[in-house]
């Protein structure tokens, strides 16, 4: 296997863990209930919830910094702003684990009406770092990652097409949401996110399957250095 072939599958194997947050909708169901604020409550569900976030947090991170060699080659600016936009979504994501475990704890106060108000916040706290990060930073990326595939044809361009419509409908439902047209949960908001998911999962699956397609940018990463062969890993310059 060529490490230009090994850093297709790092990075669909990566992009394919960011789904393993989708078991967190039903662990994080009951603790995000504002009926149920305070009380006794299982954390094992929000622990294991934590757990598979800080994966697509780090996961987040990976799919970045592995392509960026490669797309870098493009278009270096937009490579290292993809890398920028990915952290600043793990970092959300981190946020919003912070903010379940501290749940978690006012959750154990007891019933009191000061503790039920900081459970509230916490919620409310939880639902726009969500949204803001989650919810909105995929768009950027798409934004940013897109452009770099469609123009060095390293994979089908339509997958990077179907991010650009993604992030166009994941813009529309963010705005929608903040200002007030229908929830952050709702048959629309789903509706409209799933293009988004679809290009990444697409994504995910072509490099894994796939790899990248023959692309003048990738000229000298597709040797396999032996030793002794005098040849290196990033030979080639830039495209």
């Amino acid at each position: 296997m060529s490490p230009l072939r090994r850093t297709a599958l790092a990075a669909g194997v990566l992009y394919l863990l960011t789904f393993a947050s989708i078991p967190i909708l039903g662990l994080y169901a009951t603790v995000l209930d504002p009926e149920s604020t305070v009380g006794p409550g299982s954390e094992t569900g929000v622990a294991w919830g934590g757990v598979l976030e800080m994966v697509v947090a780090l996961a987040c991170i990976g799919t970045a910094v592995v392509l960026y060699p490669v797309v870098k080659r493009q278009n270096e600016a937009l490579a290292l702003g993809f890398v920028g936009v990915r952290v600043l979504e793990a970092a959300t994501i981190v946020a919003g684990i912070v903010v379940m475990m501290s749940l978690v704890t006012v959750r154990q106060a007891g019933p009191d009406p000061e503790v039920r108000a900081t459970g509230e916040a916490l919620i409310a706290l939880h639902d726009w770092t969500f949204l803001t990060g989650q919810g909105f930073l995929p768009a950027v990326n798409a934004l940013l990652v897109g452009p770099l595939l469609y123009q060095s044809r390293l994979v089908p361009r339509v997958l990077p097409v179907l991010g650009f419509v993604g992030a166009l409908l994941l813009t529309i439902t963010f705005v929608a949401t903040m200002f007030g047209f229908w929830a952050q949960v709702s048959p629309a908001s789903a509706l409209l996110t799933m293009p988004i998911a679809l290009w990444e999962l697409s994504l995910g699956i072509w490099l894994v399957v796939k790899g990248f397609r023959p692309s003048p940018i990738t000229a000298g990463l597709t040797a396999d250095p032996s030793p002794g062969s005098g040849v290196p890993l990033h030979s080639g310059q830039s495209g």
